[in-house]
Order: C-alpha cells, then sequence, then structure tokens
C-alpha cells in the first residue's frame, strides 16, 4: 500500500507516519507538506491508494486543499485528520468528498480502524457525529440567486472563475489587477453569499442559472 500524508506540521507527519508504519508494516509511506508539494507527489506516485489530510494549513483556506487534491486524483479516497471537531465541518468535508474524518485525538486502533474503513470503500465518520442528513448546509437554494445578482460585474468575474476552478493568481492574471484585489473580491464574494469556501461557492452555485445572472447589465 501506498499513502500519503499531507500536514504542515513535522511532528504530526511523524506521528502519523509511526501509527501508520505500525499498523501496515509493507506500506510506503509518503509526506507534503502542503497542498502544492502534495499535488506532486500524486503526480509523481500514481500508485497511492489513500491520503491523510489535515485541513487547517498555512495558506490553506476552508476546504481548498481537499477541492485541489480531490480535482487531481479524484478516484484517491482522502481521509481528513484533523483538529477541528465541530460537527458542522465534518458534514461539509465529507460533503465536498472526502471518504471520512479522523479528529486528531483519537488513538491509533480508530485511526488505523478508519483508515481499513476507507480503503474497504466506506464511509468513516467518528461515532459521536450527529445523526442529520448529509447535505442540509445546501437547503438554500431559493434566495441563493438574489444573493449572486447583488455582486458587483467584477465579483461576478471573479465567482464565474472560481467556478472554474481558477486560483486567486490565474484570475489576478486574467483580469490584469492584483493579488490583493483578488483577494478582496473573494472575500466580498463569501460575505455576500453567506458560505465559508471556494469550494461551498461551486457548490452552492451549481444548479444556478450563472449565465442568465452574468448577463445582467452592468452598474
Amino acid at each position: 500500500m501506498h499513502l500519503l500524508i499531507v500536514d504542515d506540521h513535522p511532528l504530526f507527519r511523524d506521528a502519523l507516519a509511526s501509527a501508520v508504519g505500525l499498523a501496515y508494516p509493507d506500506a510506503t509511506l509518503h509526506e507534503a507538506d502542503g497542498i502544492a508539494s502534495a499535488c506532486a507527489v500524486l503526480a509523481a506516485q500514481p500508485a497511492i491508494e489513500i491520503i491523510l489530510l489535515d485541513l487547517s494549513m498555512q495558506g490553506v483556506a476552508g476546504f481548498e486543499g481537499l477541492m485541489a487534491i480531490r480535482a487531481q486524483v479524484p478516484r484517491v479516497p482522502i481521509l481528513v485528520v484533523s483538529g477541528l471537531e465541530d460537527p458542522r465541518i465534518i458534514r461539509e468535508a465529507l460533503e465536498h468528498g472526502a471518504a471520512g474524518f479522523v479528529p486528531k485525538a483519537v488513538d491509533k486502533s480508530t485511526l488505523t480502524r478508519a483508515i481499513a474503513d476507507v480503503l474497504a470503500g466506506g464511509l468513516s465518520v467518528p461515532a459521536n457525529l450527529p445523526n442529520a442528513p448529509l447535505g442540509a448546509s445546501s437547503a438554500r437554494k431559493a434566495p441563493l440567486a438574489e444573493r449572486v445578482a447583488s455582486l458587483t460585474p467584477q465579483q461576478l468575474r471573479v465567482l464565474a472563475m472560481i467556478r472554474q476552478g481558477k486560483l486567486n493568481k490565474q484570475i489576478a492574471h486574467e483580469l490584469q489587477v492584483g493579488d490583493s484585489t483578488v483577494k478582496a473580491h473573494v472575500s466580498e464574494i463569501l460575505r455576500k453569499l453567506d458560505v465559508i469556501s471556494r469550494t461551498q461557492i461551486v457548490i452552492e452555485t451549481a444548479l444556478l442559472d450563472f449565465e442568465r445572472i452574468t448577463a445582467a447589465p452592468e452598474r
């Protein structure tokens, strides 16, 4: 088995590697300290079968890291191993494509059982996760069109590029503006749409008639 650990804390990567190594002594472990390095490892190591990913890394907002890795290797299961234990965050991670979620505070046996469940094609979640249906956070479709319509023409252009999966630097290049300007637009879009991440923007706006909205006259 080839397994990739993605975490920007060397000590925690070592702890994870030690726990995994004890449970799977024949496994080949790969490590990455960020999303860019993780994508490079995945490109060089197509045999990787599972990814252990921390959500809270420097320079990564919301579920951007999960989204980027999912886009590159959509068939490789991702087990989120995070210090964040908010049930809402856990459910959003699952809705964004994670195959499981394990709090960093769990013991080794719980971690290895989660890995085994995910490798077997199952879904691994904390036993104490409240029993609510997935998808509950996406139940606000009716007013969303009005919130999108409240964006300025430039914010609508940025939104369209976010929906295409483009990064801030790419957006800045195409619009011929600075990175800080794009970041300001993204922050305002998140605020106006009442969402917490770029990934949620894509999911929330997926069913909208975006062409009609963006065809609105400039103001």
